[in-house]
């Protein structure tokens, strides 16, 4: 452990907290009823395999529900598996009444390879990916140091947009 903690890893931001369940909108009518956030996107279904998905070194054929909201300064995400292979399956598998199963911290696009790197060092590999139009997306194993999954989101220019038009569009500039 000494040699996980003898550097920090610079450009990173905490920006997302996400949850799999198994029922999505079950999730949101909590977060509304007993935390006031009424503000989630409508549920999506993300296909990892248009993202160019990965899941411990093969492409992913996974298909989930996702609704984000923006609040008190994070994202929230809310992540339903509905098919396919990926490290959202195996946790609501081994997990039956769901949970957070990951922290996202963001970094510039530019940066991303910079802390791929230093995760690797560490002896850290990713083990789920993908890379859409506003962040390339990574997951590390962290679950023994921390009892979640790390992701880490490297931004891209037009991600940068979305973030702050999420934000302005959530009313939470």
């Amino acid at each position: 452990m000494d040699k996980r903690n003898k550097k920090d890893i610079p450009g990173l931001t905490p920006s997302q907290i996400a949850w799999v369940v198994k029922d999505v909108e079950k999730a949101k009518t909590f977060f509304k009823e007993m935390f006031g956030v009424s503000n989630f996107s409508p549920t999506g279904t993300t296909r990892l395999q248009d993202y160019d998905g990965t899941y411990y070194g093969e492409l992913a054929d996974a298909e989930n529900l996702v609704a984000m909201t923006y609040s008190g300064g994070t994202f929230i995400e809310i992540i339903q598996p509905i098919s396919g292979k990926s490290i959202f399956k195996d946790y609501i598998d081994n997990n039956p009444i769901g949970g957070i199963q990951h922290i996202a911290y963001s970094t510039p696009l530019t940066n991303l390879d910079n802390v791929i790197s230093e995760f690797e060092n560490k002896g850290f590999k990713v083990v789920s990916s993908f890379d859409t139009p506003i962040a390339k997306i990574v997951f590390f194993d962290t679950r023994e140091e921390i009892g979640v999954f790390t992701e880490i989101m490297g931004i891209t220019k037009e991600g940068e947009k979305a973030v702050q038009e999420m934000k302005v569009g959530l009313g939470q500039q």
